[in-house]
Order: C-alpha cells, then structure tokens, then sequence
C-alpha cells in the first residue's frame, strides 16, 4: 500500500506544474528554454514545409491529423514487412507478414500499443527504434494537439472576437504541426530521457549489440544454449510508459526482469503510467483561463481512479478468492499481489495497456475492474485522449442536467442543439455495436475465437480483446490465441473505429458550438464547477459505459468469480 500513495501522491505533486508547463508550451507564447528547444524545431518545421504560426480551422486540422496518421502508418508498416532485409538485425528477426504488420502499425500508429506478437524475438532493433518507438513519441502528442483544439474551437479559435465568437464564422483551432512539435520536444522526449536514464541504473538494458548466449542449468529443457535478448530496452520503456503507450520490448512486457528488473525500476514505471496523464488533467485550468474546470476534471478522475484502484488491490489482497494460490500463477512473486493490481488497474485507467502480471491471470473481480476502466477510457485515458472523452461526457451530463432542471443545455454559455446531440448519440452507440457486434460473432465461430477457456472466463478473453482494442489500451488476457488472421484484421478494425471517432467528433462539435454567440452567464446558468455536477457526471458514466454492458459482464467476470468462490468454499 504504500506504493500505492506514494505514486498517487508524488503523480498529484509533480502533474500540478507539469500541467502549467504545458499549457504555457500549447498556448505558443514564449517560454524559457526557446533558444534550445528552437534548435530542434525549427529544422523539423522546415523540413515539414509549414509556418508555425499559420491557424488552421478544425478542418483542415482535422485532415493534417488524418494525413500524418496514414503517412507514418504506411511506412511503418514497410518497415516491418522489410526489416529481415534491413540493418540493426542482430537477432535475424524475420520479416513479419502482412496482416501482422497491418495490426502493428495500426496499433501503434492509435497510441494502442496492443501487440500480437514478442517483440525481442519478432523484431529489429531498426523496426523497435525507428517504428514503434517513433510512433510512441509522437502518437500521444496527436492526442493533446487534437484536445487543445478542441479546447480552442469551445470558445471561438485563437482570434476569437470580445463576445468569444470565431472571426468570420471559422475559428482558428491552432497549428497541428506545432501542437504536435512543441509538447514532444519539450515535454515528453526530455522526460522521457531523464526515465531512460534512470531505468539503466536500475539494470534495464540500453545496448544495440546482440544478446550474449547462455547454457540452461536444466539440462531437460532440451536446449544446449539460450540467447538472452537484449537491445535499447531502456529508451523505449521510458516513452511506452510516459506516452500511455504500453506494450513492452519483451512480450511479456514489465514482468520480465530484464525490462523491470528492481523494486524502484517499478514503482518508476508505475509512476510514469499516470504522470502525463495528471498533467493533462491539470492543464485544462490554465490553457483555458477557467481555473475552476481543473478541480472539475482532476477532482472527478481522482475520484473514480481512487475507487477502481481501491476494488482492484482489494480483490487481489481480501477478497473471497484472494486466498486461492492459483491466482498467483502469471504474477511474479518478487512483486507481489498488490503492486500487480495497483500496476493492473492505473494501466487500464490510462491507455497505456503494458503490464507486469499477466491479466489472463487476475482474480475475476480484478479482471472486472480493468474492463471498467477501459469501458469508461477517461479516468485518467490516454495524453489528451482521456480529457477529449471527458469533453463527451462532460457535453452528454451537461445535455442531461439541462432537461432535468428544464433550463436549456448550455456549455461555456453555448446552447446544445440538435445537431451537436446527434454526434455524441453517434459516438456514444458507436461502442457497444463494434465491442458487443464483433464478440458475439468471434464466440459465435469457434474456429476464429481461440480462446483457451471454454468456460465464463472465454467470454472474458474475447470481449478483453475488443475491449482493448477499442479504448487504444493494448493490454489482453492473453491466454487468447490472437496472432491469427481474423484477429489481427478485425481488431485492426476496431482500433481505428476507437481512436479516430473518439478524436474528431468532439472537434467537431466544439467547432459547431464556437460558432454560437455565446449569452452571459448568469444565476440561471448551469454551474459545472460544482461537487454536485462532478456527482451528476459519474452516474451519467457509470450509466453509460458500465450498465449498457451488464451482460456481457455478469456472463464473463462476474460469473467466473462466482464459480471460484464456490470451489473456495
């Protein structure tokens, strides 16, 4: 327990200015360290061909969003399909084949980071550093650069008039380019470096030479030597966890010794899950000069992270089948059952998805709780995903408020009309027809399913699968057999139906309001910066995300709990 509030506590201190900082480096103006930062940004801007400075309405934000995506998604996947022919190979990994290459770089190109494959025996160190690791650099910034125009577009873009109204109808949301320049060179990448750093003194490996070879001392293994992989493990641990990324260089990411070898190097990795993202949550306040929505967002986070950490450490710890000594088998004993869920349950608040037990081999309640937060995908979420989730759920109680009180629903002093209620109805129905539409067709055909429970706890593994898919977390039961052709293109699918929707709808519908003159607030505004509305907000996510899936979840976790705590009993 005491993990766990010092990483809560130390995430609280430290994403406060972290936060501040980064409303200052979204908001453009000058900051120190402009000198050296501008040694790294200005090549990148010229060689991109853009004007930093140069506004753009959400469109045309929009569509440098789209474009950039499918640009890197094309070459990574090249690369990925090429890397056996390419240098930095010292393993000789093999050329993956195209559908799990699609699914990798769709993955990693949607800040999923879910991996259908082992990493140190299935990729180059080019194809680690230059692919994925690139991607994870960059794919979160996307996330914050898509929030802050989000943000901009709700009170009119950058050149808004004195009533708060776009100029000419079209606001100006900002640069994508220098939203998402700025933020990785300046925030993320140095961070990311002092992690790295640190990581290597705890005896993560930073190396481009290959593994040294090793003889077994179980001569029954059948093998006369054993290569241990090895490679920069270092750098990419730092930017998966600090990114929300997740994944890992090994497979069995940060359960592996060599990728979380010391009980500090954990409690870092666990730190860095939810840093950012605090930071993102704190950042509201100053980047939109609404110092109260800061206490809104963090406070109702805080609130619903406290809780499901809460249940997940108490089902591993106290509950019912807690004593059952199965339930150790996927975690490692040098960590523990509580730092496994405190890890299980922050991974899965965030989009980060990386693990250091095995999820397949949580308590059933546990398994409930990150299913939860994924469904939710905004207690903390992902860097500017989570808070642009928050925005919807902020707009659909703010909608629900208004009809309850008979006033009419308005946000930032802009009415919610038809048009805008339509777009969040689309996104909100959006989830449960992918998750619930494709789960029951892979159980329907069990030749595609590949699960290795027929029981309760199959239904977990496949409904797990999309789940994680869908809310860009990553982690799986993995007891699935996903590396097949059907998984790797239906999951594909749904990845990109949870990241792109989820990023733009919103975008849109900020711009629609924008444009609306917005009417003085007064006593009979709607007050959101209140315990009472932040209350209202929770049930409308508990109702939405978790009730509409009652289901499928009292038919996979809930049942498998119950058949455990009978055979305990």
């Amino acid at each position: 327990m005491i993990e766990f509030f010092t990483v809560l506590g130390l995430a609280l201190a430290l994403g406060w200015p972290l936060g501040r900082y980064l409303a200052a480096v979204m908001r453009g103006g000058p900051l120190p360290g402009d000198r050296v930062f501008g040694l790294v940004e200005r090549p990148i801007y010229r060689l991109l061909g853009i004007d930093p400075s140069r506004g753009m309405d959400w469109k045309h934000y929009a569509l440098a969003f789209l474009a950039s995506n499918a640009v890197l998604g094309v070459l990574v996947w090249v690369l990925l399909i090429t890397q056996a022919w390419l240098p930095l190979n010292p393993n000789a990994a093999p050329n993956m084949s195209w559908d799990l290459a699609l699914h990798t770089a769709v993955s990693f190109l949607t800040n999923t980071n879910q991996q259908h494959y082992s990493g140190q025996a299935q990729l180059s160190y080019l194809a680690h550093m230059a692919g994925i690791v690139g991607l994870q650099v960059v794919t979160p910034m996307m996330g914050l650069a898509l929030v802050a125009a989000t943000l901009r577009a709700f009170f009119g873009g950058r050149d808004a008039d004195d009533a708060g109204v776009a100029r000419g109808g079209v606001a100006d949301v900002g640069n994508y380019w220098a939203d998402v320049v700025r933020p990785s060179v300046r925030v993320l990448l140095p961070l990311a470096v002092l992690w790295s750093v640190l990581l290597t003194g705890q005896g993560v490996p930073a190396t481009l030479s290959g593994g040294p070879e090793a003889t077994p001392l179980d001569a029954s293994a059948g093998m006369e030597t054993q290569k241990i992989p090895l490679g920069p493990v270092a750098a990419m641990v730092a930017v998966k966890q600090l990114g929300t990324n997740g994944g890992g260089w090994y497979g069995p990411n940060s359960s592996v010794p060599l990728e979380n070898p010391t009980p500090f190097s954990n409690w870092l990795e666990t730190l860095a899950l939810i840093l950012l993202p605090v930071a993102v949550a704190c950042f509201i306040g100053p980047f939109t000069r609404r110092r109260k929505l800061t206490p809104l967002v963090l406070g109702t986070m805080l609130a619903m992270s406290l809780a499901s950490a809460g249940l997940a450490v108490w089902s591993e710890s106290a509950s019912p089948t807690s004593t059952d000594v199965a339930l150790m088998e996927g975690k490692e004993v040098r960590t523990g059952a509580v730092p496994s869920a405190l890890w299980a349950a922050l991974t899965t608040q965030t989009s980060n998805g990386s693990v250091n037990a095995m999820h397949d081999s949580l308590a059933p309640l546990t398994g409930l709780v990150t299913l939860s937060n994924m469904l939710i995908n905004a207690i903390w979420g992902g860097i500017g995903c989570g808070l642009q989730q928050f925005l919807v759920y902020l707009l659909l109680a703010v909608f629900v408020a208004g009809l309850m009180t008979g006033r009419t629903p308005e946000l930032f002093g802009r009415k919610i009309e038809a048009p805008e209620v339509r777009l969040l109805a689309a996104l909100v129905l959006l989830q449960p027809v992918v998750l619930l539409g494709l789960t029951a067709l892979t159980l329907a055909v069990p030749a595609w399913t590949g699960n290795s429970n027929p029981g309760f706890h199959g239904i977990s593994q496949v409904f797990y699968e999309y789940v994680s898919a869908f809310a860009n977390n990553g982690s799986g039961f993995e007891g699935l057999g996903d590396a097949t052709r059907w998984w790797n293109l239906s999951t594909s699918v749904v990845l990109a139906l949870g990241r792109y929707p989820a990023l733009l709808v919103p975008l849109a519908i900020a711009a629609m309001l924008g444009a609306k003159r917005a009417a003085p607030e007064g006593a009979g505004s709607l007050r959101i910066e209140t315990p009472t509305f932040a209350l209202t907000l929770i049930a409308l996510v508990v109702i939405l995300t978790l009730l509409q899936f009652m289901p499928v979840l009292v038919l996979g976790p809930v049942a498998d709990h119950l058949a455990l705590a009978t055979l305990a009993g």
